[in-house]
């Protein structure tokens, strides 16, 4: 299998591009996408093959929920068993944007993509191209770290390229990201906690959490 390359305007990708991002995810593939916090591996979490090449493509252990991109706060009711009102306080002030919620999974979220918690992580992203890619499909996608499991992360499209040239069927090159990567924080317990601090600090997120 050959990676294939196109160049995109990170902040105006062409229509054609995501056209193209769209196919290769409706057939079961592959995409690699920037969004404002590094580079993404985007496909469709409803094929069960297709989750499986996802972690066999990063080495990524399948009790590791693989985390998914929706474009609103619909889509992710849509996915969720039940949001809390912690979830709407932190969608409203940081979405889109680099913030990661760990919230209970529907039951048509396949357990697969679940890690076989029940849990699902959830991101609105400030990026025109991964954004643009979810509207089109009509649903989530899958959009983990586009580096190995336990290697660095990747910043650029030609890096990404090079290292998954043969692993995955498209990358959309929008140059270089230089976003730290999406805070991660677990709403499900009586007690919030963050899992990973990225671009938004800890402080912050309780900052909104705080009663009125």
């Amino acid at each position: 299998m050959a990676t294939d390359l196109i160049e995109i305007d990170i902040q105006n990708p062409s229509p054609e591009a995501i056209d193209r991002a769209v196919v290769e995810v409706t057939r079961g593939r592959i995409v690699g996408v920037p969004t404002d916090a590094l580079y993404s591996l985007v496909a469709d979490p409803f094929n069960l093959n297709t989750v499986g090449h996802v972690f066999a493509v990063k080495g990524r252990e399948t009790v590791r929920a693989l985390p998914l991109a929706v474009c609103d706060t619909m889509m992710a009711e849509d996915l969720a068993k039940e949001l809390s009102s912690r979830f709407y306080m932190l969608a409203r002030h940081f979405w889109p944007g680099p913030l990661t919620m760990i919230v209970p999974a529907a039951a048509k979220v396949p357990l697969k993509v679940t890690g076989n918690t029940g849990r699902l992580a959830i991101r609105h992203a400030n990026s025109p191209a991964l954004n643009a890619i979810v509207e089109k499909l009509g649903h989530a996608v899958i959009a983990t770290s586009a580096n190995l499991s336990g290697q660095p992360t990747i910043s650029s499209g030609i890096e990404l390229f090079a290292i998954m040239d043969g692993r995955i069927d498209l990358v959309l090159d929008g140059g270089v990201c230089t976003g730290p990567g999406p805070t991660t924080v677990d709403i499900t317990d009586p007690y919030w906690r963050v899992i990973k601090e990225g671009a938004i600090p800890e402080k912050e997120i309780a900052e909104r959490l705080q009663p009125a």
